[in-house]
């Protein structure tokens, strides 16, 4: 054989050596990946052992995946829940707490948003003020909420992380995954302040409102770029209403919003307020509307009603739809109701039951205002008198770093935002001085029975029942349009609604869509409108209801 025939028939075999390596090789990979896509995903047929259920519980997904879960008790209902929640939506349930509770520089390691958005979400408090709502729920809602948190955890029980969901895997390309740590009741109850948090009202405009003061000097100019709500091209849910959300007139201080102390607390409020995340509704498109029509216009002679929350888009969806149903219905398990909930939140947020089904659309309602403050040393001036500050500090710790240590002070508005990002603004200030800081006043940070609504909701009957679960609901503030199978429709809406004094005496409105005085008490909240006295209907002579977003009473 010829050298060259021998070089020839060497370099074949190692073309084949290479190429059955690659093959091996991307076999390897072809695997690996495969179980890396797929080790995550559930059991969805057969039978599973879960402990701590009372009894049976049936689950039937349909072509698209949505589960209906039939339980024998209220508890192995909601156990149920939580398991199924866990199953395919758990990595997201696990964003969004470490989000809500400060604490995401935790899960995704040195990051300079992660870090502002946990010194921001840390400031509010959205957790602190969730764990001082536990004790305000009904028993039986606490109940649920634990067994959502027993169903998540029985789920997650025995995982590693790459058999909870890939993007741990992926995550774990980046810093050191450890095990999930358990559901909390609490971790339920924190969604509602991002909730709340994304479907506020007018905090933007009102901001933008005091800076562009600075630069027009003039209350006219600046309400020209900030028009009123069109009532003659887009008519208020209702042409009448009961509500009531001003006090008699005082005589108030005068701000000077245009020196450049007031302008620059501003500027430092917008900056750590918008490193908060938007886990709700940030994005083009986003709004809601619902509609309702009495049976005098439908061919079935009942009432139809529809919903559209077009929230931003996002993979996973926000929502997730469920059918929870108690297989005989009782006091101790009343629950027969299907609609779309949250990933992490027991109870269905919209949908329907055997006797009424409602929607939800944003209300609109003004639950947020900046008060600016003087503060000095430790201390807010209010009325000429120095009124202490109240201080805590918080560690926020980041994985594979040092943990951060901040400091949050509050005055009796709420917590000051504006030296949140900024406490070389704060170290600047001299010994003795008087430094301009803003205030967050919301109603979210008002510890409250939302979950209570939400769940006496699921088993409204009637008008009564919806105006009942209402006076629970705090934040978010919505429209509840509502039908049922006895003929009726109605409007009600629910919410802390913020009384403002109406302040004589000041060259700015004090209406609540510019920041207000804080050293000055003329300018408080004077409490919230009474749920009776909130705007509400039923079976309207028209024989429909629109809530679309628009205003829901006339100006």
């Amino acid at each position: 054989m010829s050298l060259g025939n021998v070089a020839r028939t060497v370099l074949r075999r190692a073309v084949v050596v290479v190429a059955c390596t690659l093959v091996v090789v991307l076999v390897g990979l072809a695997g690996a990946v495969w179980w890396v896509v797929r080790a995550p995903l559930p059991t969805v047929a057969g039978d599973l052992q879960v402990t701590g259920l009372d009894a049976q519980v049936t689950v039937t997904r349909d072509a698209r995946g949505v589960p209906t879960l039939v339980a024998s008790t209220a508890h192995d209902l909601f156990m149920a829940q939580g398991y199924v929640a866990a199953q395919d939506r758990f990595f997201e349930m696990d964003y969004r707490r470490h989000v809500t509770a400060g604490r995401l520089s935790e899960l995704v390691g040195a990051d300079e948003q992660a870090l502002a958005a946990d010194t921001v979400v840390r400031t509010l408090g959205w957790r602190r003020v969730a764990e001082q709502e536990w004790d305000l729920l009904a028993p039986a809602t606490r109940d649920y909420l634990q067994a959502y948190a027993d169903g998540v955890n029985a789920y997650l029980e025995g995982r590693s992380p790459a058999q909870i969901a890939v993007e741990y895997t992926v995550l774990g390309l980046r810093v050191a995954v450890d095990a999930p740590e358990k559901w909390d009741p609490i971790d339920s109850l924190t969604w509602l302040k991002a909730m709340a948090w994304d479907l506020r009202s007018n905090y933007d405009d009102e901001l933008a409102r005091a800076r562009t003061y600075s630069t027009l000097a003039d209350v006219a100019s600046v309400d020209a770029l900030f028009p009123d709500y069109p009532q003659d091209v887009n008519p208020p849910i209702l042409s009448d209403a009961l509500t009531s959300d001003t006090s008699a007139s005082a005589s108030g201080a005068d701000v000077e919003l245009t020196s450049e102390a007031v302008q620059g607390a501003l500027a430092s409020a917008q900056a750590a307020l918008d490193a908060v995340p938007h886990l709700v509704g940030e994005g083009q498109g986003v709004g809601s509307n619902s509609w309702v029509v009495s049976g005098a216009y439908t061919t079935s002679g009942l009432p139809l009603l529809a919903n559209d929350p077009h929230l931003s888009v996002s993979a996973p969806g926000i929502w997730m739809q469920v059918g929870l149903r108690c297989a005989a219905l009782g006091p101790d398990c009343p629950y027969d109701v299907s609609g779309f909930s949250f990933a992490g939140f027991p109870g269905v947020i919209i949908g329907h039951n055997g006797e009424l089904a409602w929607a939800l659309t944003n209300l609109g309602a003004d639950v947020t205002d900046f008060f600016l403050e003087k503060v000095t040393g430790g201390a807010a001036l209010v009325d000429g008198a120095r009124v202490a500050l109240t201080s805590r500090t918080e560690t926020i710790k980041v994985a594979g770093g040092d943990p951060v240590t901040i400091t949050v002070r509050s005055t009796r508005h709420g917590p000051i935002v504006s030296d949140v990002l900024n406490l070389d603004a704060v170290a600047r200030v001299p010994a003795g001085g008087v430094a301009t800081q803003v205030a967050l006043a919301w109603t979210a940070l008002t510890p409250n029975r939302s979950a209570d609504a939400v769940l006496a909701l699921d088993t409204a009957r009637d008008a009564a029942d919806v105006q009942a679960a209402a006076a629970l609901f705090a934040a978010p503030a919505q429209n509840i349009l509502f039908a049922t199978t006895d003929g009726h429709i109605g409007y009600q809406a629910p919410g802390l609604v913020p009384v403002r004094a109406r302040v004589v005496g000041s060259s700015l409105p004090s209406d609540g869509s510019w920041p207000r005085p804080g050293w000055d008490s003329a300018y408080d909240w004077q409490g919230y409108v009474e749920p009776d006295r909130l705007p509400r209907t039923l079976d309207p002579p028209q024989g429909y209801i629109v809530a679309a977003n628009q205003a829901v009473t006339p100006a």
